[in-house]
């Protein structure tokens, strides 16, 4: 597997959003993740987008980071927030999501973020497993889904 940075609207990260956005719609019974992204929250050095492909160069697995600062939607300062991680099912089990997650830490910190925060739901069991054996603990509540109850948010320190 080679995972390359891609820009948010690539067709490829398209292409996965649509699949995600459907996982969403099949978990949790509604519209998919409505939260307000741009492509050009993930331009370096404020963000970072990641593609994995399989041998065959499709498409598998995603994920982001935006640059995020304190505001009214409970975010502190320094705070790099994860968004779109996501394996396509035949990939999962393979380390992917855990691989691109390392890298996105990795450059987030480089870009001078001192935390990474995420927002999952109580309906991605597989997410949170993966977010707390990664480090990530459960943090007061933020971003678009800060108000609902199947929210769960994690953070890490990145320093």
């Amino acid at each position: 597997m080679i995972i390359h940075t891609r820009s948010f609207d690539h067709p490829d990260a398209r292409k996965l959003n649509d699949l995600v956005q459907q996982e969403y719609v099949e978990r949790y019974g509604d519209g998919g993740d409505l939260t307000p992204l741009d492509p050009g929250m993930f331009l370096p050095p404020r963000g970072l987008y990641l593609i994995a492909y399989d041998p065959l160069d499709r498409p598998v697995a995603t994920g982001g980071w935006r640059t995020q600062d304190r505001n009214e939607e409970g975010y502190a300062d320094g705070d790099a927030e994860l968004k779109r991680m996501y394996v396509v099912p035949e990939a999962r089990g393979l380390g992917l999501a855990r691989r691109i997650l390392a890298a996105l830490e990795d450059d987030a910190r480089a870009a001078g973020r001192t935390r990474m925060v995420l927002e999952t739901g109580d309906a991605q069991p597989e997410a949170i497993a993966l977010y707390t054996s990664s480090g990530y603990e459960p943090c007061a509540k933020f971003g678009y889904y800060r108000e609902y109850e199947s929210s769960r948010c994690f953070a890490k320190p990145l320093r």
